[in-house]
């Protein structure tokens, strides 16, 4: 792979990205979208959309973050239906997909790694047409997918995680849930904490002026899923984080087996993961970085059209 290369871009959030949304539905009336289930084995199911183009010229696979679920990707998806299928799915322990006892799930970024595999062979998707758009807890799982199977995707897009054990660029809550004594209290306060969590994650480290409400479907659809089977996201987001120095250790020492092509993009203003964390990965793997001036650690809610301008890119 070639040297990294840093840019830093000025992204426009002059429409908000509610209104935005509206503007991206209205315009791909033609695109329809279908929400169903896929069983993955015996223990777990998935909740996903599927959003067809009339003549694909490839698909788009989007793997959200924390407290997310697929309906974050829904103007985005519908906007790109015009010319690319466009896939989405709940993780194990958010939305509606399954919520088995860790005993039976670990929720490691390993098994969302399998889980991934399986999806994309369940679902038939043609792995030289796909591009992998992957953010926050999403973005370690595809990596590790990618070390061993690198024609996984003709391109892997990620952002806003963390992909090697650096808590100093970390938000303190994070670098809390990665072992114990810290990790217990900490689960059990985002727990008890969640109605805030749910209003305001998306909003924390942001300007006044950049700060942006979500569209009302996302935010009922997360706070309906917080908790389903005893389980809730939180609790699925502390099971993550209790094998996550494990898995970015891995991921780390075998970085030259990493092959696919991948670019990396990081709101500037991320407060969870700072940018040093995405620039050093780059750097490491020689992949493009973008950072994105204003923004924070979900550019794909705070400025969609850069989202969709990114992917139309990558099958260029």
């Amino acid at each position: 792979m070639s040297k990294g290369k840093i840019v830093k871009t000025a992204a426009s959030v002059a429409a908000t990205p509610s209104s935005y949304t509206s503007e991206i539905v209205a315009s791909g009336d033609a695109a329809h979208d279908a929400v169903d289930f896929i069983e993955i084995d015996e223990i777990l199911t998935l909740r996903r959309m599927i959003v067809r183009a009339p003549a694909p010229k490839g698909t788009v696979l989007f793997l959200h973050g924390f407290p997310e679920t697929l309906t974050v990707w829904k103007g985005i998806a519908t906007a790109l239906a015009r010319d690319y299928d466009v896939h989405a799915f709940d993780w194990p322990g958010y939305g509606q997909s399954s919520r088995p006892v860790s005993e039976r799930f670990s929720y490691a970024p390993k098994a969302y790694a399998q889980v991934l595999r399986a999806y994309i062979e369940r679902a038939g998707i043609d792995r030289s047409k796909l591009v992998i758009y992957a953010t926050d807890i999403a973005a370690l799982p595809v990596l590790l997918l990618a070390l061993d199977e690198p024609t996984i995707a003709r391109r892997i897009i990620v952002g806003d995680f963390a992909p090697f054990d650096r808590p100093h660029y970390m938000w303190e809550n994070l670098q809390n849930l990665k072992a114990e004594p810290t990790a217990s209290p900490t689960r059990a306060y985002m727990n008890k904490t969640s109605d805030e969590i749910l209003q305001n994650v998306h909003r924390r480290g942001l300007s006044p002026t950049a700060q942006f409400d979500l569209p009302t479907d996302v935010q009922q659809d997360m706070a309906r899923s917080w908790r389903l089977d005893g389980v809730t996201s939180a609790d699925a987001f502390a099971h993550y984080y209790a094998n996550f120095t494990r898995d970015q250790n891995f991921l780390e020492a075998n970085l030259h087996r990493l092959k696919t092509p991948v670019k990396v993009i990081w709101g500037e203003k991320d407060l969870y993961i700072r940018s040093e964390m995405g620039i050093e990965f780059a750097g490491k793997i020689g992949a493009k970085v973008d950072i994105l001036l204003g923004v924070g650690h979900f550019p794909h809610l705070q400025n969609p059209k850069q989202t969709i301008e990114e992917i139309r890119t990558s099958f260029g």
